[in-house]
């Protein structure tokens, strides 16, 4: 039987099957052949782009697009692929809104950017469905390198690193490639498992043995690793969560929500997967604005996403803000939680503003989405994020020094960390 909506804790079943799954699919249509060319007909093809600079991974965006107009959609993949593996998925994912079409002139002009990422996945869609791989492998060096992690920057390193003519290891602790790709994004954003079918394409590229369910100091060490291999790299990614650190977070139904994102993407059938009736979202990241759309579409009655500082701080983007709002998510901006509050399991959540009046919110479940740390890594120091170990151990990604919570960034990277990790070990000038 469905339950209603109205059944108060945490149930599976508040829609049908069919409603969740129209809820789940794809948030934006790929572009037909004609759209693209039309899309692709209002770039400027400016000579010194704005797009190129505002890419992380500096892609030549106004001459892909040019080669979708001249209907040359694979040769436009390859454009991209060349300075970004994962071309596929930052098409879906990347957060162009603040990145190359907040930096295109018609954005500036007119309100309207060209959409970039639109282009992008209809020329990597094309290429992705040929048969075989766009790149072959140079000469083999006789070289290995290890790369810890299957995120992002790990994959974006090892398929450069395999295509430079290194022998590459790839070891991550899941049972699944991916990292943040197929644990991590919500599920409307890539369906119909792309994140794996992105992976298997790249590892076409062949030279890159994988090993899954080994964990760096548990079932691999860096010295180990350092031992049998001329160079390192770490893309470890967050694994630890940044805790409340307020009463009552032991409650059940308080739950972390990269691992209610995680179970979802996981889920066979997401009409089995239970949500609360009444959920609380804390945070004001891209996390937390996926677990709380996807509570909603998963049939939540009242969804509430509550932020310590204004609407201005938050970390997901005033598009993402939007989407948010527009499946039903209530924002509430300028609060901290103080207290979560139940019997045997959680029913409320109390929070204070600064100079204000506080308030108290109803519910049964509610997710954690204040930040994500390295505390729990092996090899890192009271938390603090990895460097460079010059000439041996390179580190990328979300882990890394510098690194930014962003698939696009981590992809640069990777790549960049792959091509210095090749001038070292063939003795190039640096």
């Amino acid at each position: 039987m469905t339950n209603s909506p109205l059944t108060p804790g945490i149930v599976a079943g508040r829609l049908p099957a069919a409603a969740i799954a129209a809820n789940f699919a794809d948030i934006q249509p790929p572009l037909g052949g004609h759209e693209a060319r039309v899309a692709a007909d209002r770039c400027y093809f400016c000579f010194d782009a704005p797009c190129i600079t505002a890419c992380p991974t500096s892609i030549d965006i106004p001459l892909f697009i040019r080669q979708i107009a001249t209907d040359t959609a694979e040769a436009a993949a390859r454009t991209i692929f060349e300075q970004n593996i994962l071309g596929g998925m930052c098409a879906r994912v990347c957060p162009t809104e603040t990145l190359c079409e907040e930096a295109c002139v018609r954005e500036a002009a007119e309100g309207k950017p060209v959409e970039i990422g639109r282009l992008q996945r209809f020329a990597t869609d094309r290429l992705m469905a040929k048969p075989g791989h766009p790149f072959a492998r140079a000469a083999l060096t006789g070289k290995s390198v290890a790369v810890v992690g299957a995120g992002p920057a790990g994959l974006a390193a090892a398929h450069r690193l395999a295509m430079l003519g290194h022998a590459v290891t790839l070891f991550d602790r899941k049972p699944r490639l991916g990292g943040l790709n197929e644990y991590g994004l919500a599920a409307y954003k890539t369906p119909e498992g792309f994140a794996a079918r992105e992976i298997d394409w790249l590892l076409q590229i062949g030279g890159i043995t994988v090993k899954t369910g080994m964990e760096l100091g548990r079932d691999i060490t860096l010295a180990g690793l350092e031992a049998v291999h001329d160079a390192v790299f770490l893309g470890l990614g967050l694994a630890g969560v940044n805790a409340l650190r307020i009463p009552g977070e032991d409650l059940p139904g308080v739950h972390n929500a990269v691992d209610f994102i995680a179970e979802l993407r996981q889920a066979g059938e997401l009409s089995l997967l239970p949500v609360g009736r009444d959920v609380v979202v804390i945070g004001g990241g891209m996390t937390a604005v996926d677990a709380a759309v996807q509570a909603k579409l998963l049939g939540a009655q009242s969804v509430t996403m509550v932020y310590r500082r204004g609407k201005d701080k938050m970390s997901a983007s005033l598009y993402e803000q939007d989407h948010a709002t527009s499946a039903g998510v209530t924002i509430m901006y300028g609060a901290s939680p103080v207290k979560l509050i139940g019997q045997g399991k959680v029913e409320a959540v109390e929070f204070a503003r600064e100079g204000g009046e506080g308030f108290t919110l109803r519910a049964d479940q509610v997710f954690k989405a204040i930040g994500q740390t390295l505390t729990d890594a092996p090899i890192s120091q009271d938390g603090a994020k990895l460097v460079n170990r010059a000439g041996k151990v390179w580190a990328g990604g979300d882990c890394a020094a510098g690194g930014e919570d962003l698939t696009v960034t981590a992809v640069a990277e990777g790549r960049d960390a792959a091509m210095d990790i090749h001038a070292t070990l063939m003795g190039a000038v640096r």
